[in-house]
């Protein structure tokens, strides 16, 4: 059995888009088992996986570069893997790859395409066209090792019985959320013919999506009430989820849910649309020349206004649900 140790410790929608990727070539490479080091509470998203070992580690106990060299070491005795996949490309996974290169392990590295992703999201003269798929360069980087993988980019559900509506109304970055008063009427609109359920996390999140549900029939927050675990199995059982450019749309894709996402200040060009998801579930205002001015929605909009968002109407979120 070949061993393999693979890492990426950020984002978690990054390291959600990876599962699909690493089930496929599981199942394409029946010799092969993966280790897959990452921060300890992503460990449910590879929950059920065969052939791949989690190892969840807390980053503060291996701070610099002695603290690497200390994992490393950790990571080397464990397991003994005869490759090596640095699925992150960061300085921390580019120390441990040369570590582990010094140890004769055969290593390749993710290659982010950030000159495209500049020339993308720059301000003048874009280069407006679709870049690769973030799951193909993970995929890449098994490729680059010497295996052979052909990802099928298709979902595949993990409950066959599907009702209700999941919508995710938040995102890390002002950039990528619709106006919270859109979202609330978007809410008002669904609940009254569907069961909608609302996902969040952190405090704010959690008040505002409680009131939500306290002021209208139909609406069910889930917003601080889930584990992980939880929140997978209920998501699976969604009819479709609506959901940002966030993790909430890397979360429907891993157990096979469709997704109506909302791209803004992002686009989908850059490679991070949800995992088997399609191109025509995406809402957007595709004539803003502006758009995209970020690969993750950080940036404060240069213009001030957010058209990207202010100028996206509930029903055309709606006439991808009818």
């Amino acid at each position: 059995m070949k061993k393999i140790l693979a890492y990426r410790f950020s984002a978690f929608g990054d390291v959600a888009m990876i599962v699909p990727v690493l089930k496929e070539f599981l199942a394409q490479n029946p010799d092969t088992e993966i280790v897959f080091v990452s921060r300890k509470n992503f460990a449910d998203l590879f929950d059920g996986v065969e052939r791949l070992t989690f190892r969840g580690v807390n980053l503060d106990d291996y701070k610099g570069v002695f603290g690497l060299r200390k994992l490393t070491k950790e990571l080397n005795k464990e397991y003994n893997p005869k490759y090596v996949a640095d699925l992150h490309d960061v300085l921390r996974s580019k120390i441990l790859t040369i570590l582990f290169k010094l140890r004769r392990k055969k290593t390749a590295t993710l290659d982010k395409g950030r000159t495209e992703k500049k020339q993308l999201t720059r301000k003048e003269n874009k280069i407006k066209k679709p870049l690769k798929p973030t799951t193909e360069r993970y995929a890449d980087v098994f490729r680059k090792l010497g295996f052979t993988l052909k990802l099928s980019h298709q979902l595949f559900p993990k409950s066959q019985q599907k009702s209700g509506i999941g919508f995710a109304p938040f995102a890390q970055h002002e950039g990528k959320m619709l106006p919270i008063e859109k979202s609330l009427d978007l809410v008002k609109v669904l609940s009254q013919k569907n069961q909608v359920y609302l996902f969040g996390g952190g405090k704010k999140e959690v008040e505002v999506l409680s009131k939500w549900e306290q002021e209208l029939e139909n609406v069910t927050s889930l917003a601080g009430k889930l584990s992980l675990k939880e929140e997978l199995k209920k998501i699976s059982e969604l009819e479709v989820m609506i959901s940002m450019d966030s993790a909430n749309m890397h979360l429907a894709s891993l157990v096979g849910t469709r997704v109506v996402s909302v791209w803004g200040a992002t686009h989908y060009f850059a490679g991070f649309l949800g995992y088997g998801q399609s191109e025509n579930d995406i809402v957007e205002i595709k004539n803003l020349e502006c758009r995209p001015c970020s690969v993750f929605g950080n940036k404060p909009c240069y213009r001030g206004d957010y058209a990207c968002l202010n100028q996206i109407e509930i029903s055309e979120i709606l006439k991808k649900i009818e």
